[in-house]
């Protein structure tokens, strides 16, 4: 299984995924190595690395700006967005609320809880086996 991890939260996928293979792809050098740094297996840094990437993955993780155009401080190309909205990978779009993309109904919660919850959505999409 292909995990395209576009969070920096590497460490809480790898503590309770040991066999899976991560991927992340960073908008930034800086970002693709504290991916690498903090357990993926491979890391690539730009818009094309993102667009190929999300074509091969079965499952990408990340901030729901990952597919809004010019979100994350414009880091998000158009062509990013649509890469990823259009992948058949499961997706597990975090709703971090800044950078001017706020989502309704979710309350204020810390990053760790945040991540608890994408870990458990992550384990009901490998239990079930829908990928």
């Amino acid at each position: 299984m292909t995990f395209q991890v576009c969070s920096y939260r590497i460490k809480a996928v790898r503590n309770r995924y040991n066999d899976i293979h991560i991927i992340s792809v960073g908008t930034n050098a800086t970002a693709t190595a504290s991916m690498i740094k903090a357990g993926a297996d491979q890391g690539a840094t730009g818009e094309n690395p993102v667009i190929v990437a999300s074509r091969k993955a079965d499952v990408i993780v990340g901030p729901v700006g990952i597919v809004i155009a010019d979100a994350l401080l414009g880091e998000i190309t158009p062509k990013m967005a649509v890469a990823i909205g259009q992948s058949n990978a499961a997706k597990i779009l975090i709703p971090i609320n800044k950078c001017e993309n706020l989502v309704a109904g979710v309350p204020n919660v810390t990053t760790t809880a945040l991540i608890d919850d994408t870990l458990n959505k992550l384990q009901e999409i490998t239990s079930k086996k829908c990928i």
